[in-house]
């Protein structure tokens, strides 16, 4: 570890849930602890946005082994000191938010523990907590610690555990291996009210090695002490509230069930809102009978004692990788007439959930719906899920013939004959088990990516619109029976003409729907193999858009293709000579809204009109969707945007990265 000092003009200011980021800083990872990933900040407008220069960037390389190429942090911002996790090792960093200098750096070696950490790189970012006297960042380790750094010099807090650090994989009311224990977090953590919350996540969930696995139980620490203040068990023990939804005693051994996205906070309320991911085995429950609580449900807990207050599962019996992959965003709304305290939770499903946060009853009404059975062996079904009446989906559910790839009708044609080896229909259609002759596999959309990922969307306390990124990418999920050696599952994911997927690993994506962040998945998807029609995609545009919907009355008011046409489109020869318009990108994106502007980039390269490989950070007009301006960047977003006012300047930092790109930092702002 290497330190270098650095001096901090130290003030207090309340953090409010559903305000935004205050005093034009940047605290906590989602802007204040609502995730409204809002500022109200707007010296960067529609009329200057094309003119933003680089203000600086930092590169990540050396921190760690090797550069780390999915670099998914979203930094944070106080008293004029900008702070991130960042490289292989997951460092942390602290620089100079108007240079980029560095002024400190702290990483640890984790040695076989990190090695074998289902949740590697540098993860989300980390969390700020500071009482006006004392100043701490806190943060996860790949190997599963928490650490707390003197916010001024980045040493370690003595007072805090031991030496600076608290064991995670201790005191969680199970039997962890302390170097081989399946859990971890990308995610990070967050504070309120003087308490630590951590979720935990695990590796991809398509292929487990063993119907048995680590619970992902969640805890509150003190932030002064790091001694654990209260534990909640997201898979209940006899005599808890949820015990009996779990027959044949599997709740004994079944695992995952974590908390692998951000959780959010209403400190007024005194509570915490937990996103719960899927049990083990993301497309196979015949190990786990029963509804399943807590997976896939949204839970808000007591914020000092960890009780639970109310929940409301969103899936039942989970087959489909529909973790809740993102933030819940704290929402004061107006419904007729009446302030309501709500929270809407966006999904991979597409759906937006939205309840009063107080006592958990749906907005608008949820209808109980049949959905289909299958007929995989062993298998039960969950004869309902529910729907939402309002808002309406914000992107295509299920599949249908009419919604393949139709640029020609001989495409078109050729994308029919294609599917028909396949099983489709709406969603919630279950996983079949794959055969040669057919089915090989459901097609389902949204697939285990999204819809919408872990960055979740933002939400303007002013307009009360919410505003989320969505992607539109059929996916195929077909079972198969594992070789009994490398499983003890009766099925896991995969085709009869290639077997199991190869899950995990370095290159395995992260965080239940994000499974691109190395060293495995959280709770967990793969993103499955993708199928195509001449290496086009499977479905027609578009493929990645932003949707503005209105709380106050839970409708959509305008929807976009977000990022342009993908090169493979603009130059295949099957559509020389057509007018197509912007098609989107697929990716996992996060949004940022400021007084005017609602800011995002593109995931994935394209080639510029000026010839330069690259993408661009886009801003559109909040009320409309009307874009206003468009800056290059030399890769894909790969973290969420943020912004802070420092010397009368308003900045713009947004972590990218991709294939051939390694990690940085760039931090945009007006010309001097």
């Amino acid at each position: 570890m290497r330190t270098f000092a650095v001096a901090l003009i130290l003030f207090s200011i309340p953090v409010l849930a559903q305000t935004g980021a205050r005093n034009g800083e940047w605290r906590t990872y989602g802007g204040d602890l609502g995730h409204t990933r809002y500022s109200a900040v707007d010296q960067i407008n529609a009329a200057n946005f094309n003119r933003l220069e680089v203000a600086w960037t930092f590169k990540t390389d050396n921190l760690g082994p090797r550069p780390e190429y999915l670099f998914e942090s979203t930094p944070l911002e106080a008293n004029g000191v900008l702070y991130s996790t960042a490289g292989t090792r997951r460092s942390v960093v602290a620089l100079d938010a108007a240079t980029g200098e560095l002024l400190w750096v702290y990483g640890e070696h984790e040695g076989p523990r990190g090695a074998a950490a289902p949740r590697q790189l540098s993860g989300r970012g980390l969390a700020y907590w500071t009482d006006g006297k004392q100043e701490r960042i806190l943060y996860v380790t790949p190997g599963y610690r928490l650490i707390a750094l003197n916010a001024k010099t980045g040493t370690p807090v003595t007072g805090f555990g031991a030496n600076g650090i608290v064991d995670l994989k201790q005191d969680d009311d199970q039997e962890i291996d302390p170097v081989t224990g399946e859990v971890g977090l990308h995610a990070t953590p967050i504070v309120a009210r003087d308490v630590v919350i951590i979720g935990a996540a695990h590796k991809s969930g398509g292929v487990p090695h063993s119907m048995k696995n680590v619970k992902g139980y969640v805890r509150g620490f003190d932030v002064h002490t790091g001694k654990r203040l209260w534990i909640f068990h997201t898979i209940p023990k006899p005599g808890e509230y949820g015990f009996d939804t779990w027959e044949h005693d599997s709740w004994s051994y079944t695992g995952n069930t974590g908390v692998w996205a951000q959780i959010s906070v209403d400190e007024e309320l005194g509570m915490a809102y937990l996103p719960v991911e899927l049990p083990t085995g993301d497309y196979y429950g015949g190990h786990r009978p029963g509804a399943n609580l807590f997976s896939e449900s949204l839970v808000a807990v007591d914020l000092k004692t960890g009780q639970r207050k109310w929940h409301y599962q969103l899936v039942h019996h989970g087959l489909w990788d529909m973790d809740i992959p993102c933030a819940p965003i704290l929402a004061d709304i107006t419904i007729n007439g009446r302030t309501v305290k709500a929270v809407a939770q966006p999904t991979k499903q597409a759906f937006l959930y939205v309840f009063d946060r107080v006592t958990g009853q749906p907005i608008w009404p949820f209808e109980e719906r049949p959905v289909a059975a299958g007929d995989v062996p062993g298998e039960t079904y969950s004869p309902t899920q529910p729907f939402p009446t309002k808002p309406p989906p914000y992107d295509r559910q299920g599949v249908t013939l009419d919604d393949l790839i139709d640029f020609t009708p001989e495409l078109h044609a050729e994308a029919v004959q294609l599917v028909s080896k396949y099983k489709i229909g709406p969603i919630f259609t279950p996983p079949v088990v794959s055969k040669i002759d057919g089915p090989l596999a459901t097609l389902v959309l949204p697939s285990a990516t999204g819809g919408t990922n872990w960055p979740g969307g933002a939400y303007d306390p002013e307009t009360h619109i919410i505003y989320v990124y969505s992607q539109t990418v059929i996916s195929p999920l077909g079972l198969v029976p594992p070789d009994a050696k490398t499983s003890d599952m009766n099925f896991v994911q995969g085709n009869a003409a290639s077997g199991a997927r190869r899950t995990g690993g370095a290159g395995a994506v992260a965080g239940g729907a994000d499974r691109v962040a190395g060293g495995g998945g959280g709770g967990g998807e793969s993103t499955g193999p993708s199928i195509s029609v001449q290496r086009l995609p499977l479905v027609k545009p578009p493929y990645g858009r932003i949707t503005a919907i209105d709380l106050d009355h839970g409708e959509k008011l305008w929807q976009i293709a977000h990022g342009e046409t993908p090169d493979n489109i603009r130059n295949h020869p099957a559509l020389k000579g057509l007018n197509i318009p912007r098609t989107g990108r697929p990716g996992i994106l996060g949004p940022l809204v400021t007084k005017s502007l609602v800011i995002c980039g593109e995931a994935g390269f394209f080639t510029t009109p000026s010839g330069a490989r690259g993408a661009m950070l886009r801003a559109y007009d909040k009320a409309t969707g009307k874009e206003t301006g468009a800056v290059y960047m030399p890769a894909p977003q790969s973290g969420s945007p943020m912004t802070y006012m420092l010397g009368g300047k308003q900045y713009i930092v947004v972590a990218i990265g991709g294939a051939g790109f390694s990690g940085e930092l760039v931090a945009f702002r007006l010309p001097e």
